[in-house]
């Protein structure tokens, strides 16, 4: 198969992933982060009243500039029994409804208050410092729809329309199998030649955070049984992640094994790195990847693809791709061919990105240092130190 480019390949991905289908009922307090599955109305006007945007004095515009008589005050929770008239004033609160007859709130700060009376110096436009009723929703209207992931700002939207429980997809299940005779679990001590099962982890890791619950595997060692065993079994959940087994060596058995399966291969190799020798394809109506086995080449593959094909699966109705611009602190060359996606240090700000020394794709403890990848565009070799740079967040 042909190599794609980045966007060629992630452009495969966001047109073959699946979307989830499967709902379930949560309580709205426990649906942060999952992806609704119904359209939400709005089951009154928002506000349902006019409402103060400030403290100060409900009055007539007509009446301005003048001296006006204060009949009362009204604040949050409280209605004003009566309608203004002319030459009257009502102090009112943040949040209190605005009486019949004031069409306008004048802020306390440009006002002088005498006794009972209150002077306001300056004119005011009807509408001014207040909410119109249904200005923010009218009943009915629809103010959460399907494919929507749930934000702290959408929860309380569920709060106010009065939903305490709502339909949301059904969080994907995410098969995640290491590959590898040189592999051992984490808690084992290694011996000289072995290494820890640290991408499982971090996989692991990544799809909680990408929306899918992840289920380990026991490792696949470097034989086709072995190998052919683990596969079916993880092709029983709804998304099947490999790592390692995807190059060309000799015991680089993943894509054979899939071969024999009957599976559809997209492709099978990407102009990036880390990470050229990667799989993306289906079998038996469930798809699957094969991440190169390198810590970094792991971790990069999955945000740039992987977390998509998830995100999808988890209901969502886009998949956007975290890309930033910033400046570079210093000069900045690389080898055109490829897109790379290196550890970076993103300032507090985002304003500046700054290399991360490391040594290459296994060098996980430069993985933890960096809080973003620095992208280098396959088609440029040089950037000068304060040139903008395209950013991956981590």
């Amino acid at each position: 198969m042909v190599a794609l480019t980045f966007e060629e390949a992630r452009s495969v991905v966001l047109q073959n992933a699946r979307r989830g289908v499967e709902t379930e009922p949560v309580r709205t307090l426990q649906a942060f982060g999952r992806v609704i599955a119904e359209n939400v109305p709005a089951d009154r006007d928002y506000p349902p009243f006019p409402r103060s945007a400030r403290d100060g004095y409900a009055v007539r515009s007509s009446d301005l500039p003048g001296e006006l008589a204060i009949i009362g005050e009204v604040r949050a929770g409280q209605v004003f029994d009566r309608a203004i008239e002319t030459g009257e004033a009502v102090e009112i609160m943040t949040g209190a409804p605005v009486p019949p007859g004031a069409d306008t709130v004048v802020m306390v700060e440009h006002t002088e208050r005498n006794g009972t009376r209150v002077r306001i110096d300056r004119r005011q436009d009807a509408g001014d410092n207040l909410g119109p009723t249904g200005s923010e929703a009218r009943a009915g209207a629809l103010v959460l729809e399907t494919g929507k992931r749930l934000g702290f700002a959408e929860i309380a939207l569920l709060a106010m329309v009065g939903r305490e429980c709502v339909q949301v997809f059904r969080k994907p299940r995410v098969a995640i199998l290491p590959t590898g005779d040189e592999i051992v679990e984490a808690g084992e001590k290694p011996a000289t030649h072995q290494i820890r099962n640290s991408n499982a982890w971090s996989l692991a890791a990544q799809v909680e955070r990408a929306g899918g619950i992840p289920e380990i595997q026991p490792i696949a060692r470097d034989n086709h049984d072995s190998t052919r065993a683990a596969i079916e079994r993880g092709l029983e959940a709804d998304l099947l992640i490999l790592s390692g087994g995807v190059s060309a060596g000799k015991y680089d058995i993943v894509e054979a094994v899939f071969s024999e399966l009957g599976a559809t291969f997209f492709f099978d190799r990407v102009k990036i790195q880390p990470g050229q020798p990667l799989v993306f394809g289906s079998v038996n109506g469930k798809q699957f990847f094969g991440l190169p086995g390198n810590p970094a080449s792991t971790m990069v593959t999955f945000e740039l693809f992987a977390r998509a094909a998830i995100e999808l699966l988890s209901g969502a109705t886009v998949a956007p791709l975290p890309l930033l611009r910033a400046k570079l602190t210093r000069e900045f060359r690389h080898k055109p061919g490829l897109t790379r996606f290196l550890p970076a240090i993103l300032s507090a700000d985002g304003a500046t990105i700054t290399p991360e020394s490391w040594k290459g794709s296994g060098d996980i403890p430069s993985l933890a240092r960096a809080n973003a990848f620095l992208v280098a565009d396959a088609d440029r070799e040089y950037w000068p130190s304060g040139d903008d740079i395209r950013v991956l967040l981590k």
